[in-house]
C-alpha cells in the first residue's frame, strides 16, 4: 500500500510541475532583441551588392589558393603559340616513343 501511495505522490508532484512551468514565460521579456525597423529596398540592394563582391572576392581566393597560385592573377593560363603540324608530327612521336619504352620496362620488370 505504502508503494501505491508513494507512486501516486511522485506522480502528483510531476503533473502539479509540469503545469507551474506552463503557466508562465520561461524567458523575461528583457532578454529579447529589440524590434529594429524595416530596411528599405535601397539598403537591401546595398547590401546585396556588398555580399556579392565579398563572395566572388572569396571564391577568386579560394580558387587561387586551390590552384597555387600566390598572386591569385588570371584564372586563365595564357596561350602559347600555335604549333606547326610538324612540331605536333615530332611532339607525338616523342610521346609514343616514351610511352613505348615504359611499357617495356614495366613488362621486363615483372
Amino acid at each position: 500500500m505504502k508503494k501505491v501511495i508513494l507512486s501516486l505522490g511522485v506522480a502528483l508532484v510531476q503533473l502539479m510541475a509540469v503545469n507551474a512551468f506552463a503557466a508562465g514565460e520561461v524567458d523575461a521579456t528583457d532578454s529579447k532583441a529589440a524590434a529594429s525597423t524595416p530596411a528599405t529596398k535601397a539598403e537591401k540592394q546595398a547590401a546585396r551588392a556588398e555580399r556579392k563582391a565579398a563572395g566572388a572576392e572569396a571564391a577568386k581566393a579560394a580558387k587561387a589558393a586551390e590552384n597555387g597560385d600566390a598572386a591569385g592573377g588570371a584564372d586563365k593560363a595564357v596561350p602559347s603559340a600555335k604549333a606547326s603540324a610538324a612540331e605536333k608530327k615530332a611532339a607525338r612521336a616523342k610521346r609514343k616513343a616514351a610511352g613505348a619504352e615504359a611499357a617495356k620496362t614495366e613488362k621486363n620488370g615483372q
